[in-house]
């Protein structure tokens, strides 16, 4: 516990709590659309679930720090490409992904008629899905806090606060998004993006997350300037484009 008194400690984990809320995100989103898909009685628990599963994997994982090495051994190599344990891992959850959101894209374009012919939802098939895609990004959070942070007890610290704080943002989060079906799409579009990522860091093709973010944060804010705007009355919007045209 000598960390405790330690300055240096205190600030790793302010940088490694702040990193670990801005790669959860991702994780984020996902929770909410999927536990928006769940009757209203059972969100808040899919919520609570999903994300206390998400801070058990990257608990557990922290603590199998050499299996987590193994992980990035090669295995074999495809088209002058090797790829280890994490690389597949990463793969897959890309293209969990990306088939996830394109089908959820496709039932909120196509409408209700296409959506009858869908199999049920049920709360477990959704912590199912949600535990997969804990486990892929849990991977890059519990990989990130390695790099940054010497103590083991500071990282675990800094993901349980994390989640403590993505507990919180989760709820708000997913009534704005259902509250606004454009936003629901926005979000499955940043999780196309996100597959995508996944998929090029396991070939070994880093996307800067920095990138991705901003692009997000950009989207973002023209989609609330969107929803401010159609909160005004058609005829102040007219109003406005007619002030605008003399």
């Amino acid at each position: 516990m000598e960390w405790l008194t330690d300055p240096q400690a205190w600030i790793a984990l302010v940088t490694l709590t702040a990193v670990e809320i801005v790669l959860g995100i991702d994780n984020i989103v996902f929770i909410s659309i999927m536990a928006g898909k769940l009757p209203k009685a059972q969100r808040e628990r899919a919520r609570l679930v999903g994300l206390s599963l998400a801070m058990l994997i990257r608990i557990v994982l922290l603590f199998s720090l050499v299996w987590m090495m193994r992980l990035t051994a090669p295995l074999f190599a495809l088209l002058g490409q090797e790829l280890s344990g994490r690389d597949l891992i990463l793969i897959a959850g890309g293209l969990f992904l990306l088939w996830k959101s394109t089908m959820e894209i496709h039932h909120k374009l196509e409408g209700p008629e296409t959506a009858r012919g869908t199999a049920a939802v049920t709360f477990a098939g959704v912590i199912i899905q949600i535990l997969l895609l804990d486990i892929v990004f849990s991977l890059d959070s519990v990989i990130t806090a390695i790099g940054l942070v010497d103590e083991l007890p500071v990282m675990v610290a800094a993901i349980v606060i994390a989640v403590l704080f993505m507990l919180v943002a989760s709820g708000m989060i997913s009534e704005f998004v259902e509250r606004h079906p454009t936003v629901k799409m926005l979000a499955l579009s940043f999780l196309l993006l996100i597959g995508v990522a996944l998929i090029a860091d396991g070939f070994d093709m880093h996307i800067p997350r920095g990138y991705i973010y901003f692009s997000m944060a950009f989207s973002v804010f023209v989609e609330l300037l969107n929803l401010r705007l159609r909160k005004l009355s058609p005829a102040a919007v007219v109003g406005n484009d007619a002030a605008r045209a003399k």
